[in-house]
């Protein structure tokens, strides 16, 4: 695996299709996160940005590959495998941006509450976010593993329902992602840094399941 890990990772800075999601979360980040606004606030909308550009990159991974080299491959180490690499590529690729944007937002942010009346203690606020930041990061990698093939094959249906159900999974109540944030938002109004852990493990089981769903169909589907 880590030897597939390295060919795919290669793969998807060469062909510098990750280029739009980075620019496009930078945007995000720019129009969204000012210094000196409050810091779980400014770390809540860090995270909820990342959960489409995670989306967005397992779509560049799963299709960065040529049909006849994924084929050689699929033969070689089995379609499972071969698809696998692809999502822990795009889920590592997430995860790193969404702890760089923490680490930014956490320095030119204001550690104090929404009102600016009470001091939020900047590392276990980092933390907090940092742990948002990966349920959004796992969660938006299952929406992309469910949004693409070998589930959608239609680019004409696969980028509007990864598109849609991203948003739903950021604002529907029960959701992690939507757990995680709204966390992060109701602890910058009462001064207490929250620690997501129930959500991480919802978000890690879920993406679990939604990456074994889409590692199984892809030894029965052809690209």
């Amino acid at each position: 695996m880590t030897a597939l890990f390295r060919y795919q990772t290669a793969l998807l800075i060469s062909s510098q299709r990750w280029l739009p999601p980075f620019i496009l979360y930078a945007v995000f980040l720019a129009v969204g996160v000012q210094s000196g606004q409050p810091i779980l606030d400014s770390l809540g909308y860090a995270a909820a940005a990342l959960l489409p550009v995670a989306a967005w990159l397992v779509r560049i991974c799963v299709t960065n590959e040529p049909a006849a080299a994924r084929s050689c491959v699929s033969a070689a180490v089995g379609p499972g495998r071969a698809h696998m690499a692809p999502l822990l590529v795009a889920l590592t690729a997430a995860a790193t941006l969404g702890a760089l944007a923490t680490v930014v937002v956490t320095l030119i942010s204001d550690p104090t509450t929404a009102d600016h009346q009470t001091t939020v203690p900047r590392l276990p606020a980092a933390a907090s976010g940092l742990l948002a930041a990966l349920v959004c990061a796992l969660l938006g990698t299952a929406v992309g593993a469910l949004t693409t093939w070998p589930l959608l094959r239609s680019t004409g249906r696969a980028v509007p329902a990864m598109l849609l159900t991203a948003l739903l999974s950021v604002v529907v109540t029960g959701s992690p992602a939507q757990a995680a944030v709204s966390g992060l938002v109701t602890g910058s109004r009462s001064g207490t840094v929250p620690l997501p852990l129930l959500p991480l493990t919802g978000a890690a089981l879920f993406t679990a399941v939604a990456t074994a769903l889409a590692c199984a169909l892809s030894s029965r589907r052809s690209p």
